[in-house]
């Protein structure tokens, strides 16, 4: 929750994040903290290996999910795709898209309920797919990490009205 926006609310577990009724309103807005982006970055990072997590992104209108460097520029607007250290899927506006540098408009057949998000290290891989369905969703292939990097999530920006949580699920 260090890197939280200071307008969400994190859960004390920090596997919920919701926008609004922040406890952190007046916090100080340190380097960590992202302050446009309504984004939060996981506290587990890693550098080998493969690592994978799902979130519940049901009735949710917008969202960023995905996995950043630890070092990332957290500070006014972002562009979240790879050159900035952001590999995200986005739903905004109704469209799903991949945050890469052509902002690649995702075909997807239903709305994903929960997304999971497959990373292999070595093999520069980050792999999106929808759970419920057992679809894929996208791939960022021949990736090439050399700093360490965490689970993202993002409502977006102070446009999103929805109060429904992003939720990191552990029950795969």
């Amino acid at each position: 929750a260090d890197t939280a926006h200071p307008d969400l609310t994190v859960s004390d577990d920090g596997k919920q994040v919701r926008y609004g009724n922040s406890q952190m309103k007046g916090v100080n807005r340190k380097k960590d903290r992202f302050d446009d982006c309504l984004g939060v970055v996981g506290k587990d990072g890693f550098s080998s290996g493969c690592f994978y997590f799902e979130v519940q992104v049901k009735e949710q209108t917008k969202w960023f999910l995905g996995v950043t460097t630890e070092s990332v520029n957290r500070k006014g607007f972002i562009r979240l795709r790879p050159d900035n250290g952001y590999w995200t899927v986005r739903l905004r506006y109704g469209k799903y898209r991949a945050c890469d540098s052509s902002d690649y408009s995702l075909s997807l057949s239903v709305n994903p309920q929960r997304v999971g998000v497959f990373v292999n290290y070595e093999k520069g891989l980050v792999s999106f797919n929808d759970v419920k369905s057992m679809s894929h969703i996208y791939s960022f292939t021949d990736q090439s990490f050399n700093k360490k990097l965490y689970p993202f999530v993002c409502l977006g920006d102070k446009s999103n009205a929805n109060s429904t949580p992003l939720i990191i699920c552990d029950d795969y």
